[in-house]
């Protein structure tokens, strides 16, 4: 049997399982599943390598793709050194792990398909980025990989980003594209979203929220009130789980970003 799963805090919120057991099924992958194995500190990482030996991958979510570093073997040059942040892990035969970061992948990708189809390209898009874990830094080099300007969001205002209270009208008229990466309005939270000024967001906006649990938040429903375009984290836990599929399951990992 091959093993596969999900490590983080909490999992209530997760489709892995339920996405790689219907890919098992659907593509008629025999000896193989997917579980969650929740954690509340990474020190329980090692113990779980160690008696599960059928483990061949692991997926990484919140709060853990940036700490889970400090406890691999290796980091994949091209993905996870380069970002910063590790949401999928490779276990080989003789036990030992390499770091990837098929976030990148996921997010970059949707977001193209998404303004391919709306007849505009994002390369001259400004963008909002409100968080600063392990997905936004994906998120951040997948912007600059596509030429876009973005500008970070954080509580606190900082030489490398602006606070939410600064986010005047001005700032949110030049920034078409905003971006949610932090785990607000992720069910069962689901009353919570990022405070922003949604009363200046407008129909020219694409309002893109990588949480995809619910279909749509409440940051997302605030913008299309406002006519905004929207979409959810979905398609990109697609992209990059099939991304981590490809590396779990190839022999040599010869994929760069």
């Amino acid at each position: 049997m091959n093993l596969y799963g999900l490590i983080g805090y909490p999992l209530t919120h997760s489709f892995s399982k339920r996405y790689f057991t219907d890919k098992f099924l659907r593509e008629k992958i025999k000896e193989s599943s997917y579980e969650l194995f929740e954690m509340k500190s990474l020190e329980e990482l090692p113990e779980l390598l160690k008696k599960k030996h059928d483990l061949r991958g692991l997926n990484v979510t919140i709060p853990y793709k940036k700490d889970v570093i400090a406890f691999l073997d290796d980091l994949d040059d091209a993905s996870a050194e380069r970002i910063g942040a590790v949401n999928t892990i490779k276990i080989y035969a003789d036990g030992s792990t390499k770091g990837f970061n098929t976030d990148y992948y996921g997010f970059q990708q949707s977001l193209v398909e998404w303004f391919d189809k709306r007849g505009e390209s994002c390369k001259y898009i400004k963008a909002l980025v409100f968080g600063n874990g392990g997905a936004a830094k994906a998120v951040q080099v997948a912007l600059k990989d596509l030429e876009m300007e973005y500008t970070l969001v954080s509580r606190q205002k900082s030489d490398d980003c602006v606070s939410y209270e600064g986010l005047t009208q001005e700032v949110i008229e030049n920034h078409r594209l905003i971006i949610n990466t932090t785990p607000l309005g992720t069910f069962p939270n689901t009353e919570e979203c990022p405070m922003i000024p949604y009363q200046w967001v407008t129909r020219s906006h694409y309002l893109y929220d990588l949480v995809y649990n619910p279909a749509e938040t409440l940051f997302l429903k605030k913008g299309a009130e406002q006519g905004a375009t929207t979409m959810n984290g979905l398609k990109m836990l697609e992209l990059q789980a099939e991304k981590a599929w490809e590396i779990w399951t190839t022999e040599e990992n010869l994929w760069s970003i």
